[in-house]
């Protein structure tokens, strides 16, 4: 059974109004949180890649991405939940997990269901709620991995789009 149903949330799919890439987060996470994060990819086998200013390199353990000078390149690490699913998890800080999704790949149940499986692997993995909030928004959830209903919900009223 899915999470949520495309025809109740598409609203907040469309990248013509919330903007094609919302931010993706974990919020009061940590560095031990990042790891888990890393450690998630790999159990799970998702393909992945990791890269700082373009240049592929092994993925390295959290501490050390997230002690990184900060003049040095921007390290990302791209995860395929699915072939045609992206994440791309940025490594601002060690408080706060964020990554982004394509809204454009998105369209669609199947590809909904895609994404709220992945929220809950991360949320169960971290035992945190796993946000997602319009482009530029941040702080205004619309949809999130719940901990306690363990599943992913309707955080924001759809008719309010």
């Amino acid at each position: 059974m899915s999470d949520l149903l495309w025809d109740d949330v598409k609203c907040f799919f469309d990248p013509d109004s919330m903007g094609s890439l919302p931010d993706m987060r974990v919020p009061n996470a940590s560095v031990e949180d990042w790891q888990a994060v890393l450690d998630l990819v790999a159990e799970k086998g998702w393909e992945c890649q990791y890269s700082e200013g373009g240049t592929v390199l092994p993925v390295p353990r959290a501490e050390a991405v997230l002690s990184r000078p900060v003049d040095a390149e921007s390290p990302d690490l791209r995860v395929w939940p699915t072939a045609e699913v992206l994440a791309i998890f940025r490594f601002h800080a060690a408080d706060e997990v964020d990554f982004d999704v394509d809204l454009r790949e998105l369209q669609g149940q199947d590809r909904l269901d895609v994404l709220c499986g992945f929220l809950r692997e991360i949320g169960r993995g971290l035992g945190k709620p796993v946000l997602m909030d319009p482009e530029g928004e941040c702080g205004h959830p619309v949809i999130g991995f719940d901990v306690e209903a363990d599943r992913v919900v309707l955080l924001a009223d759809p008719r309010l789009r």
